[in-house]
């Protein structure tokens, strides 16, 4: 993990987020974000959602309380894999909405085949005041919803595939202050590098992809992310 870390800031990727997502990664989670300029997240992913109950949340609710864990999540819903039943995984997610609201963070939200359901109990519960559809993948009705409760919409390595032009469209559609860059690594590796293992550092080229969706320079795009993301995050 330290070359990973090192090799992240040589590319210039000063703040990073680990995400946790089940019961063993989210303690790792937080102990890698005693490293300096690293972050947590920490829950139970939708897949690992079978059987949740009220009181499913006791293993990483005290993680919340610590000031390097900014955010809840991943978290939603996932229908394109059967790994968890849909009902457990919606009552995973309110759960999720609900430590938002409570402990102030962002909410970290995954969705697969699953947004406009997703977005359905966002509308119902009420969003917390920040959360963010990860690994965007949804049309512009989704995102004309999303914007209407002032979430934010965040691209990996995806956008920068040739085959994507629905979803590179879609970049130009997110208000500038709602949009956000990541890797999703070790997943979604962006061009040039497909093919190999994904890691923080090469959010550079998700940042080129979307700039070239924008028309506007890398450094520009990065500087707007930067800001949108420590603002998000509520991050120093």
């Amino acid at each position: 993990m330290r070359e990973v870390i090192d090799e992240a800031r040589a590319a210039g990727v000063t703040q990073m987020l680990t995400v946790g997502f089940d019961e063993t990664s989210n303690p790792r989670a937080v102990e890698l974000a005693r490293e300096d300029g690293v972050y947590a997240s920490v829950g139970i992913h939708p897949n690992s959602a079978t059987g949740w109950t009220d009181g499913s949340a006791a293993s990483f609710e005290p993680f919340l309380r610590e000031p390097d864990v900014v955010a809840v999540g991943e978290t939603g819903l996932d229908f394109y894999r059967d790994w968890a039943p849909k009902a457990d995984q919606e009552r995973a997610f309110i759960a999720h909405i609900g430590l938002a609201k409570t402990y102030d963070k962002a909410l970290v939200i995954h969705t697969r085949d699953s947004l406009p359901a997703t977005l359905d109990v966002l509308e119902r519960e009420g969003p917390p005041a920040r959360f963010v559809m990860h690994c965007w993948s949804g049309t512009p009705e989704d995102l004309e919803r999303t914007s209407a409760m002032d979430g934010y919409a965040s691209f990996a390595g995806n956008v920068s595939f040739k085959s994507a032009q629905a979803l590179r469209d879609v970049v130009g559609l997110v208000p500038e202050d709602r949009l956000l860059v990541e890797t999703d690594s070790p997943y979604l590796t962006p061009v040039p590098h497909r093919g190999k293992p994904n890691s923080p550092a090469k959010v550079v080229h998700v940042g080129e992809a979307i700039a070239d969706c924008l028309g506007r320079s890398p450094d520009d795009v990065a500087r707007l992310t930067t800001t949108n993301a420590r603002r998000f995050f509520a991050l120093s």
